[in-house]
């Protein structure tokens, strides 16, 4: 990235600098967390009850990491990993609803 130099304040190109550094290792992150959180939905769509439930915890730790670095904002991680949640508990009532008809 390339920023013209003359007549700026060298803490200013500093914070330039650094705030895009984690611009793009908040994006990666994210980026990560997203595909995870996919793939266990298309588990829960599955109805793979077992490989869901350990994707469950790798995806809430991945959202309490990102918290944690200031990727995300930590509402927002307990909100997301509270409908990873409820979407796991749905899924395992669903065959056991199907099972008592």
């Amino acid at each position: 990235m390339k920023i013209k130099k003359t007549g700026r304040h060298t803490g200013a190109l500093k914070a330039v600098r650094q705030a895009h550094r984690r611009m793009l290792r908040n994006r990666i992150t994210k980026k990560a967390i997203r595909a995870s959180a996919k793939s266990f939905g298309e588990a829960v769509g599955k109805n793979d009850l077992v490989g869901a439930q350990k994707l469950m915890s790798e995806v809430s730790s991945s959202w309490d990491k990102a918290a944690k670095t200031g990727a995300i904002h930590w509402k927002a991680a307990a909100r997301k990993k509270s409908r990873l949640a409820h979407a796991l508990k749905k899924a395992a009532a669903a065959p056991a609803q199907s099972a008592a008809k």
